[in-house]
C-alpha cells in the first residue's frame, strides 16, 4: 500500500473555470479519506487528477514517494470504482472480475486465485457465472468493488459508488466497504456528495466548495467545530440552525434579529468584546435546541417559536418551527407535544452555540 500527497493542485479548463484551486492535502498509508461537497466543487476532478484521468494545470501528485505527474493511469498502481459500474455485460462475474488481471498478462493461477479470494469476500461465488443482467443492483456494485480488490493496489480511489443503490443497499453497502477497508488496511479516498457516507466512513474528511478545500478534519471535529458557516451548514441532517443578526448587549448578550425580536444568549457580557453591536452569524444543532420545562437549568437561555411540522422518524422527531421570520429544525426524543400552530418555548445551553463572523463567514470564539 501507499499513501497519497497533493501539493498546490490546480486545475483550469481552457473556458477559464476553475475546478480545483490550489488543493493540499495527504493521505496516510492505510487511510481511508472521503472528498465531500456539492455537485461542481471539484471532488470528482481531484480523484481524476490523482487517477490520471485529468492533468494538473499547476501542482504535483505523488503516490508513495513517487511524482507520478507524467505517469500514465495504468502504472499508477491504483484501481478506480466508478458511480456507473462499467461491467462487461457480454462477460459472466468471473471474467468481469478477471479481464483486467488477464491484460496484465497473469499466470492463470495466479488469476484464478485473486478471483476466487476476492468472491469469497464480497460473496459472489455463486453468481460467478451470472451475467451483470442478472444480478441485483447491490451483487452489481460488489463486482464492481471486487475488479478494484482483484488488482491489489496501492490505493482505491471510489467515485460516489452507492449513489445508484436505493436507501437500504446504501447502508448495507457502506458498511461492506468499511469492513473491507478495516480488512484490508488499503489506503482508500472516497468521493461522494452524501454527508452521511462522509461522516459514516472518512476517517478524515475534506470538505470542498467551489474548487476551495474548506476544512480538514475527523467527521466528528467538523461536526462539533466547523471552521465556516458553510461546513457548518453542509455537515449534519438535519442542518444546523443558523442565525443572523448583531451581537447587542444591552439588558443581557443578546442576538438582534431585527423587527424587535431577539435572540438571549445567555453568555457573560465581557465575552462579547469586540464583536459588540457587530453583524455575526450563531448556529445551533437541532439536538441542541430543546423544548423547555421543568427540568431546563435556569441559566439557559429561552426563545418562543410557533410549531408547524413534527416529523416523528422512529427514535427520535423533528419539529420544523418558525422563529422570527425563521425556519428552525429540532431534534428531540419521543415525547408529548402540542399540535402544529400551537407556540413552544425552547431553550438551550449557551456553551453549544457556534460563532461566525458575518462578513468572513469564518468561525470566532467570544
Amino acid at each position: 500500500m501507499a499513501g497519497v500527497r497533493l501539493e498546490e493542485i490546480r486545475k483550469v479548463y481552457d473556458n477559464g473555470h476553475v475546478a480545483v484551486a490550489d488543493a493540499t492535502f495527504e493521505v496516510a498509508d492505510g487511510e481511508f479519506l472521503a472528498l465531500v461537497g456539492p455537485s461542481g466543487c471539484g471532488k470528482s476532478t481531484l480523484l481524476r487528477i490523482i487517477a490520471g484521468l485529468e492533468t494538473v494545470s499547476r501542482g504535483k501528485v505523488f503516490i508513495g514517494d513517487r511524482l507520478v505527474n507524467h505517469v500514465a493511469p495504468k502504472d499508477r498502481d491504483i484501481a478506480m470504482v466508478f458511480q456507473s459500474y462499467a461491467l462487461y455485460p457480454h462477460m459472466s462475474v468471473a471474467e468481469n472480475l478477471a479481464f483486467g488481471l488477464k491484460l496484465r498478462r497473469l499466470s492463470r493461477v495466479e488469476i484464478q486465485r485473486r478471483v476466487a479470494g476476492v468472491a469469497a469476500m464480497l460473496g459472489l461465488e455463486e453468481v460467478l457465472e451470472s451475467r451483470p443482467a442478472r444480478l441485483s443492483g447491490g451483487q452489481r456494485q460488489r463486482v464492481a468493488l471486487g475488479r478494484a480488490l482483484v488488482r491489489e493496489p496501492s490505493v482505491f480511489l471510489l467515485d460516489e459508488p452507492l449513489s445508484n443503490l436505493d436507501a437500504k443497499l446504501r447502508l448495507s453497502m457502506r458498511v461492506e466497504i468499511a469492513r473491507l477497508h478495516r480488512k484490508l488496511g488499503a489506503t482508500m479516498i472516497y468521493v461522494t456528495h452524501d454527508q452521511i457516507e462522509a461522516m459514516t466512513l472518512g476517517q478524515r474528511i475534506v470538505v470542498l466548495k467551489g474548487g476551495e478545500i474548506q476544512q480538514i478534519d475527523t467527521p466528528m471535529v467538523l461536526y462539533q467545530r466547523p471552521e465556516n458557516l458553510f461546513v457548518a451548514g453542509f455537515l449534519g441532517s438535519p442542518a444546523m440552525n443558523i442565525f443572523h443578526g448583531y451581537l447587542r448587549i444591552a439588558g443581557g448578550p443578546h442576538l438582534d434579529l431585527g423587527d424587535g425580536e431577539i435572540m438571549p444568549l445567555g453568555i457573560a457580557p465581557q465575552a462579547v468584546g469586540s464583536y459588540r453591536d457587530r453583524a455575526v452569524a450563531i448556529g445551533l444543532r437541532p439536538e441542541d435546541l430543546q423544548p423547555a420545562d421543568g427540568d431546563t437549568p435556569v441559566p439557559w437561555p429561552r426563545i418562543t417559536a410557533v410549531l408547524e411540522v413534527v416529523e416523528p422518524v422512529g427514535n427520535e422527531i423533528f419539529l420544523n418551527l418558525s422563529h422570527a421570520g425563521k425556519e428552525i429544525v429540532l431534534r428531540t426524543l419521543p415525547r408529548t407535544l402540542p399540535e402544529p400552530g400551537a407556540t413552544m418555548t425552547l431553550t438551550f445551553d449557551s456553551k453549544r452555540l457556534h460563532f461566525f463572523d458575518a462578513d468572513t463567514e469564518r468561525r470566532i470564539t467570544l
